[in-house]
């Protein structure tokens, strides 16, 4: 499957989730635990796999979903640490909802043609078998964890079940961990690139420190 087409199919499965949770006749718990670890997984290959490989093809528009996964994550962990009872959790889901909607149809009428044209189809083939590796490895390991927690005693009562919120949180930063390492290693690359630039441009001699 192309790399376009699996995070396609992926969208398609979280809009199902966010349907189920706004139609209040599933397990909320579930539902969320799934949509949760779907969308960590999903972004996590789009950031440490996708985006890397197509950012020369459309720069600007990977910059700006970098920033709307940044937005995402915070929704999420607002969603996550709202009961269910609480007047506020629909109005989290909507606006967690209405982020990730704007990301996908950006994404798939702008970002994913120029993507297709950019690469050829068994490149895209064979990154998508890559995304769906890593994907299918990083829900396993938010499942490990997550159960790991449950064995701990961390599901009832309210202080506990604060103490597993904040392990699913814990359990999703571990999984992307890697991921924001490399952005940070990214960043700081084209920070000292600007540096030698704005020194050479002034005829002075770049530092060591900064190559």
């Amino acid at each position: 499957m192309k790399a376009t087409s699996l995070l396609e199919s992926q969208h398609r499965k979280v809009e199902a989730l966010f349907k189920k949770l706004q139609g209040g006749r599933s397990d909320t718990t579930a539902v969320l635990e799934e949509l949760a670890n779907s969308l960590a997984a999903h972004m996590a290959i789009e950031q440490e796999l996708f985006y890397p490989r197509i950012k020369e093809a459309e720069s600007d528009l990977v910059n700006e979903s970098y920033e709307e996964h940044a937005m995402a994550e915070l929704a999420l962990k607002r969603l996550l640490m709202t009961d269910p009872e609480e007047e506020s959790f629909q109005a989290r889901v909507t606006t967690l909802r209405e982020l990730i909607e704007h990301h996908v149809e950006e994404e798939e009428q702008e970002l994913f043609p120029k993507v297709e044209k950019a690469l050829e189809e068994q490149e895209l083939a064979q990154l998508g078998k890559a995304m769906k590796a890593r994907f299918d490895e990083m829900r396993a390991r938010l499942r490990d964890r997550l159960e790991e927690a449950r064995e701990q005693g961390l599901g009832d009562g309210s202080r506990a079940k604060q103490l597993f919120i904040e392990k699913q949180i814990e359990a999703r930063v571990a999984v992307r961990y890697a991921i924001a390492a490399t952005r940070l290693a990214e960043l700081f690359a084209i920070q000292a690139i600007a540096i030698r630039n704005l020194v050479e441009a002034r005829g002075e001699r770049t530092p060591e420190t900064v190559l």
